[in-house]
């Protein structure tokens, strides 16, 4: 009876096993990594090496999630690195479809493939066929949400810091101290949400500055910004400073423009370096800065630990994106760099600028990939 039972036990877990999407079985066989969130110390690259996963192909696969500009650049930094380390690359795009990303993920494991890079759209609907990944021993590497064997990141506070003290420095040295400031939110996103308690910090240096507006717009692109700035605009006719996402303050200035209320010594500034952002910069006009992250140099750098996993080398567990303030001024040598992720990777002292690593992993270590949304802000 009991071997009947045993039997008739296995046979029901292997139907329930069959019942489940794939990836989701081999899924458990990686653990869960490492769950509780903590602070990881600095990189040690001259830890120890360890063996080398067994049957990766020397792939590097990079499942992107749409074709914006800031993910055009991590394709260019992966494919150059793939390129410095003899690694055949492939770019699978999900078009914002995430069963599509589920699928192609499930396809670069089936071919053995030795790396993934992923821009995921759904983290958890994705995360059992990441964890499956880790488990075969490719190296997994995050832009942003877990799980991942390194994950890459923005601290977030620094971010809004960063062009709050820009538009602070403006405030004081053009507008004597006084001005009237709009800022366009995304305080509802717990990632982005330090952007702005951070804008909002800097500002509060300055006893002449009046936030007539913080809010966030109905939708995250120029025509949220547009219309949410129009209805600022009939309580404020004056605005001196908009401070938000590249694609939101790009609306405003357009709401102003349409207005008639902008002015050459405003301060327009944002966030994620877009390309209409950086053409507003080249005119000298009321875009001031915009915040940016160089995604084809930490894309590189990605693809670099990518080979060296596959050579059994330890790698960062994480990597910080440093942000990077953009003017009229420092726009050339920032597009140069962007140009030239080689270049900046091979200097330590220029690499050190834009990225920040922590933690070590390497193949044999695997199972202590990261499983929980890493900050580096977080104490």
């Amino acid at each position: 009876m009991t071997k009947a039972r045993d039997l008739r036990l296995s046979g029901l877990l292997l139907v329930a096993a069959m019942a489940l999407a794939p990836g989701q079985v081999l899924a458990q066989a990686a653990g869960e990594g490492l769950t509780e969130p903590r602070a990881l110390p600095p990189f040690q690259a001259d830890a120890p090496r360890c063996a080398a996963p067994e049957g990766r192909n020397r792939t590097l696969v990079f499942l992107q999630d749409n074709e914006r500009e800031f993910m055009m650049g991590v394709q260019r930094g992966l494919a150059a690195a793939a390129k410095a380390r003899g690694l055949a690359f492939e770019r699978k795009l999900a078009a914002n479809d995430p069963a599509a990303m589920n699928r192609q993920a499930e396809e670069a494991r089936a071919a053995a493939a030795g790396a993934v890079v992923v821009a995921p759209i759904d983290p958890t609907g994705l995360a059992p066929r990441l964890k499956a990944l880790i488990a075969d021993g490719t190296y997994v590497g995050a832009i942003v949400p877990p799980p991942a064997v390194s994950i890459l990141n923005a601290p977030q506070f620094l971010t809004g810091s960063l062009l709050g003290e820009a538009a602070v420095q403006y405030i004081q040295a053009k507008l004597g101290g006084r001005a009237r400031v709009v800022i366009l939110t995304h305080d509802t996103n717990q990632y982005l949400a330090p952007r702005f308690a951070a804008m909002r910090q800097a500002l509060k240096k300055l006893p002449g500055v009046v936030i007539v507006a913080d809010i966030s717009p109905s939708t995250v692109d120029r025509a949220g910004g547009f219309a949410v700035m129009q209805k600022v605009l009939l309580a404020n006719r004056r605005i001196d400073v908009v401070l938000g996402a590249d694609t939101v303050v790009l609306g405003a200035l357009d709401a102003a423009r349409a207005a008639g209320a902008n002015r050459p010594e405003q301060f327009f500034g944002g966030i994620d370096g877009e390309p209409d952002a950086i053409a507003e910069l080249r005119k000298r006009g009321e875009y001031k800065a915009t915040v940016s992250l160089s995604s084809p140099v930490f894309a590189y750098a990605m693809g670099q630990h990518a080979a060296d996993w596959l050579e059994g080398r330890s790698i960062p567990q994480a990597m910080d994106i440093l942000p990077r303030l953009v003017t009229s001024e420092t726009l050339a040598a920032f597009e140069a760099d962007a140009l030239a992720p080689d270049a900046v990777y091979a200097d330590p002292a220029r690499r050190e600028t834009y990225l920040r690593m922590y933690g070590n992993i390497c193949a044999a270590s695997r199972d202590r990939f990261i499983n929980f949304p890493w900050s580096s802000e977080r104490k």
